[in-house]
């Protein structure tokens, strides 16, 4: 549902009472509220709340803007779950990262902005997130039975992950690389289970509760990251 340009997702269930999240690190929208609970009823409440949610995403959208790194030694870097710390280098001809103990060295070229930095990390990230998609994805999809046609790596920022139900194409998430292995495992078997059901419904719940039990927990770690988006 989108109410004065906000997209708010709505979650029925057997519950008495309404309530409203603006969840971090992006602002997402959620209203859980009674099943007999009508859109309209859900457009009215959000509506009086607006200024409410207005105020909490601004509050998100000022904590990403100040927490924006630099690329700079001493900032730290998470690379599949594991923390560590930037030693900066600079070079005049080319740039090379590699994973010295608990310290990424990154070599720059002298001069090189933050923007151009986060670049080749980004590129970095990428073909590390695709080498573990290509030993994954196969194993998910031998388990299931489910196949993609396809899938694609973005940078997206509100969205771990994504399918086109028709076309069968996975996208993922390539933040995903700084996260736990089991986080990624998490989000291929979800976008896999929309290959066959579009919606979150009981036969969709019914796939991950079958092949990972805990994926509740995982879903929950994902959430609760501060550079965490989701997508649901």
């Amino acid at each position: 549902m989108v109410v004065n340009g906000i997209e708010v997702k709505i979650i029925r269930k057997d519950i008495k009472n309404v309530h409203l999240y603006v969840k971090p690190p992006f602002g997402k929208v959620e209203l859980t509220c009674p099943l007999n609970f009508t859109d309209t009823n859900a457009r009215f409440f959000v509506q009086t709340k607006l200024g409410w949610i207005k105020n909490k995403k601004a509050e998100f959208e000022e904590h990403s803007r100040q927490t924006k790194r630099e690329f700079v030694s001493g900032e730290s870097i998470y690379i599949w779950g594991i923390q560590y710390f930037l030693t900066v280098k600079t070079s005049l001809k080319t740039y090379d990262i590699r994973i010295d103990g608990n310290n990424v060295v990154f070599t720059v070229r002298k001069g090189s902005t933050p923007e151009q930095r986060e670049s080749v990390f980004n590129e970095w990230f990428r073909e590390r997130l695709k080498t573990e998609i290509n030993k994954q994805l196969p194993k998910w999809e031998m388990k299931t039975g489910l196949k993609a046609s396809s899938y694609m790596i973005k940078n997206m920022k509100s969205r771990w992950g994504t399918c086109n139900h028709d076309k069968k194409l996975l996208i993922f998430n390539l933040l995903l690389a700084q996260k736990d292995k089991t986080c990624l495992d998490y989000v291929i078997l979800h976008e896999l289970a929309h290959t066959k059901e579009k919606t979150h419904n009981d036969r969709f719940i019914k796939i991950l509760d079958t092949y990972m039990p805990n994926w509740r927990v995982i879903k929950k770690t994902l959430n609760d990251s501060i550079s965490a988006p989701w997508e649901e």
